[in-house]
């Protein structure tokens, strides 16, 4: 006869009426969150391969310019933590469609800037719509599916943002080279229309969710309490240093290509990011990463990476450059989806507000990474650009290792205490 204790979990595992994988709502949701992955990042981002023809129409530098990102990125930053907190009033399939809907609305809008600063205006505005999205999507996984399956869907929803960058910045690009960047922004905006419209009939209505009251004082506590976690801390710090590589290397990138000896037409750099397709391996397998080689090992190999790619794009051979890009894109994803689901894995309470958190530290390091790679290139070279984005890696490092410190002398404890008794 089996022990009660294994009786009871089988127990307990077969009342668990979350999803998982084989159940009917599984694949809707993970198709679902896909979708709005997609048209998240393609929306978020849909400028970005822009740049240059920006700055040649509007007469501005590349710093100026990239504003036309971190705009977007910064109000999602600031956004994100508000509009979670409407999403545990109003459930998060609610805040999902609203945002959606508001991004794609203005995106629409956005190829009719008559100048920069309403293009950074009106990017800024889309950014802030989007906020509602992300750690929504986070909160609404944690909630439905089960929590061996977490890993894998978030990498799923992880890999729509990859695919969504990719198609978008390759869309954007080939009909900027035919009809110009507005024409680009709109086809973009036309296609995440679509995946909006797919994500609302897929998504299957929350069985999880309980509905709580918009007070000002618990958000406050929430944050508190996330922020006295040492581990969360960690968590978002760590999003927000891999986000300033990426957000630094794919802002500066269609830059540097433009420029000698590289000399490429804009839809070729354009379809430069095919490389994000290796952001969506890496984000699916980010969970059996981690199985094998544990957290921390699975963020070491994701900085590795990422610092090997930072150092190879520094090639003036193409190849090399492209090469350097697939690593820095593979170490990135895997670095990200590692700690965005570990977020919600060590969140017990206000789930949402954990992974807002993360959200807003990610996306601030988009915003930083984006300027402050811009400006270094406009100084140095891509080399200036290359610097920031090893000095972030740096830092993930020391985050990484000071939390290796911390376990272990956590782990002493208990048997210092038992001597001393």
């Amino acid at each position: 006869m089996p022990p009660a204790s294994t009786k009871a979990a089988a127990t307990n595992a077969s009342a668990d009426t979350r999803l998982s994988p084989g159940a009917p709502g599984y694949r809707r949701t993970s198709l679902a969150l896909f979708a709005a992955g997609l048209a998240a990042f393609a929306l978020l981002y849909s400028t970005q391969a822009l740049l240059p023809a920006i700055s040649a129409e509007f007469g501005a530098t590349a710093s100026a310019a990239s504003w036309t990102v971190s705009a977007a990125t910064g109000a999602l930053a600031l956004c994100v933590l508000p509009l979670s907190a409407l999403s545990e009033r109003f459930g998060r399939r609610a805040m999902m469609t609203a945002s959606l809907t508001v991004a794609v609305a203005v995106a629409l809008l956005v190829p009719l800037a008559p100048n920069l600063e309403s293009l950074i205006a009106l990017r800024a505005l889309q950014g802030a719509a989007l906020a509602g999205l992300p750690a929504s999507a986070m909160a609404y996984l944690a909630e439905e599916v089960r929590p061996k399956a977490l890993i894998a869907a978030i990498g799923l929803f992880v890999a729509g943002n990859s695919i969504g960058g990719m198609s978008g910045r390759i869309v954007t690009g080939w009909v900027a080279q035919m009809w110009g960047w507005r024409a680009g922004l709109a086809a973009v905006g036309l296609t995440s229309l679509l995946c909006a419209v797919a994500f609302r009939a897929l998504l299957p209505k929350a069985r999880h969710f309980t509905p709580g009251p918009l007070n000002p004082k618990v958000l406050v506590g929430a944050v508190r309490t996330h922020l006295s976690d040492p581990l969360l801390v960690r968590l978002y710090v760590i999003g927000a240093l891999f986000m300033t590589v990426f957000g630094a290397v794919y802002t500066v990138i269609g830059y540097r290509l433009v420029e000698a000896p590289f000399s490429l037409p804009q839809g070729v750099i354009g379809s430069i990011f095919l490389v994000y397709l290796v952001g969506t391996v890496a984000s699916a397998a980010a969970g059996k990463l981690v199985g094998r080689l544990g957290r921390r090992g699975a963020l070491y190999l994701a900085v590795s990476t990422t610092a090997a790619g930072l150092l190879l794009s520094l090639s003036d051979s193409l190849a090399a450059v492209l090469a350097g890009l697939v690593l820095i894109t593979a170490g990135f994803f895997a670095g990200h989806a590692v700690a965005s689901s570990s977020v919600s894995r060590t969140a017990k309470t206000a789930r949402a507000q954990a992974s807002a958190l993360y959200q807003s530290a990610y996306y601030l390091g988009s915003s930083a990474g984006g300027t402050l790679g811009a400006i270094a290139f406009h100084a140095g070279g891509w080399a200036g650009t290359v610097l920031i984005g090893l000095v972030a890696v740096l830092g993930v490092v020391s985050v990484t290792l000071y939390g290796s410190h911390s376990a272990r002398v956590a782990a002493r404890r208990p048997q210092l205490a038992a001597t001393c008794n």
